[in-house]
């Protein structure tokens, strides 16, 4: 047998040009995409705050979190750190409470902490570009595959016993 090449070739763009002008465009242009995102967004929030929320409509709250903090690490609303951390501690928080029973429900600091998130990602998302946005995805993908994201754990039952205990 023959050993298989290593070589790929790489896409051809159709038209450069168009790409290279569609990158430059604010995302807030896209509006089908950005409403789109945005009503998908608040309807995850909107079913946690009434305790409906699923493992779906956390995956998709924490794609915004992951999203927002790597627009913060581009240098998109660095001033706002201290809310990007509160929102992500709360989505934790919430996300490792559920874990194990599938049932998410919020305290209410933590909505308050994951509202203030996804209204600086609404923000964030009106003022970037298409090419900024390609940039927060494979920063968000890079990182995923490295292992840096934070793993969710089920939190262990506060009276000190366990499942290995009993």
């Amino acid at each position: 047998m023959r050993k298989r090449s290593k070589y790929r070739p790489k896409p051809v763009l159709q038209n450069p040009l168009g790409y290279v002008l569609e990158s430059l465009m604010p995302v807030a242009k896209h509006d089908d995409y950005l409403i789109n995102l945005k009503i998908r967004n608040h309807m995850a929030m909107n079913r946690l705050t009434k305790g409906q929320a699923d493992k779906e409509d956390m995956d998709k709250l924490i794609a915004m979190n992951n999203i927002v903090h790597a627009l913060l690490r581009m240098g998109f609303g660095t001033q706002f750190k201290q809310y990007m951390d509160a929102g992500r501690e709360a989505l934790y928080e919430v996300c490792s409470r559920g874990a194990a029973t599938k049932r998410f429900l919020c305290r209410g600091p933590e909505i308050t902490a994951l509202n203030e998130l996804l209204e600086l990602h609404d923000a964030q998302m009106d003022v970037i570009t298409v090419q900024d946005m390609k940039r927060a995805v494979a920063l968000v993908e890079l990182e995923q595959r490295t292992g840096k994201m934070i793993p969710i754990k089920p939190k262990e039952p506060k009276n000190g016993t366990s499942k290995e205990s009993s």
